[in-house]
């Protein structure tokens, strides 16, 4: 694991238990949410409360999702990892959708180490292929 000092996102050195998590976007939390939420409904029925903090936690995955039809979430997860990013990167692009390269390399300044297959045609063609989904959404 790496020390504070030696992390640095910008060149993907997050520390190796991050390297290996499974991020997820907002989008995927939204869709778990509501499944979770309306199993919780059916079991306690529509009288009892739900936490407050589940609740709030829906609402803001909701509100900050890019893309609300199940299929078009996977669509994004598919097309973002034919790019060989590392799950942040996929998870910041996909909640974030930046339209222009400079903005994509702004927000996720690991685009820019050279050797990763990430040059601005390879940036652009991907910010092409999430505006289609969302287009078609």
């Amino acid at each position: 694991m790496l020390r504070g000092e030696d992390e640095d996102a910008s060149e993907l050195k997050i520390g190796e238990d991050f390297l290996k998590a499974k991020c997820l976007m907002n989008s995927e939390v939204a869709i778990l949410l509501e499944h979770r939420y309306d199993q919780m409904k059916q079991m306690s029925g529509d009288s009892t409360p739900l936490p407050q903090v589940f609740e709030k936690s829906l609402q803001y995955v909701k509100c900050f999702s890019r893309f609300t039809n199940q299929g078009s979430v996977k669509q994004v997860r598919e097309v973002l990892s034919r790019y060989q990013l590392a799950e942040f990167e996929l998870a910041v692009i996909g909640n974030l959708c930046p339209e222009t390269v400079e903005e994509a390399k702004a927000i996720v300044p690991s685009l820019k180490t050279k050797g990763r297959g990430h040059d601005d045609e390879a940036v652009e063609r991907l910010l092409n292929d999430l505006l289609m989904i969302k287009k078609f959404e």
